[in-house]
């Protein structure tokens, strides 16, 4: 959560969402930490119920969980919403704990061999998922534009100019393909300009 967040609320809101999520089903378990100046709650929960079914958590899952613990914020008086990646413009997908710490140690494998493997690939190849991510884009575009017109009517001046330089800022979509490549490239291009010691 953001600095200034009331952890007593975060902690309220995560145990009254674990409670209408997991109680007498799930056993589980919570720990807020505020020693990092944005307070967080880890929610560890058992997989199996004490009925013995198993947890299937799925995307939809997760998005529901996102949209009901933003409600419990909200009835702390925490302001929360449980925005979709793709209407924050947001398209790299999150890496692992695992994939992030290889990468900043500059060490996964995973990464050099798909840089390898796309770099050798003709750039002019059709990208699958490309056409995917660019119609979820001006899905996403057309309703903030709905959005602005609206607000713009309305004479929210202010509003409706941080839609447009939030639209302005947003990465244009890319494939994983894209992203490597230019993550790759930079990176070489980062240690070109390293000076180089003896």
């Amino acid at each position: 959560m953001p600095k200034g967040t009331p952890s007593d609320k975060l902690a309220a809101a995560v145990r009254a969402f674990a409670l209408d999520r997991f109680a007498l089903q799930h056993r589980y378990a919570m720990a807020l930490h505020t020693h990092q100046g944005h307070p967080h709650v880890h929610l560890v929960v058992r997989a199996v119920s004490e009925q013995g079914v198993r947890l299937d958590i799925r995307k939809a899952t997760i998005r529901d969980w996102r949209q009901q613990f933003a409600a419990h914020l909200r009835e702390q008086g925490i302001s929360a919403n449980a925005t979709e990646r793709a209407v924050r413009g947001a398209t790299r997908v999150a890496k692992t704990d695992g994939a992030y710490r290889s990468d900043q140690r500059d060490s996964s494998t995973l990464v050099q061999a798909k840089f390898a493997s796309y770099a050798r690939r003709a750039r002019n190849q059709p990208e699958p998922g490309k056409a995917a991510l660019v119609s979820t884009r001006r899905e996403v575009e057309r309703g903030w534009d709905v959005v602005h017109g609206v607000l713009e009517r309305e004479g929210h001046s202010e509003v409706t100019r941080d839609i447009r330089r939030f639209l302005a800022q947003m990465d244009p979509p890319r494939t994983e393909r894209e992203q490597i490549i230019l993550d790759g490239m930079a990176q070489r291009e980062g240690k070109h300009n390293e000076p180089r010691t003896r």
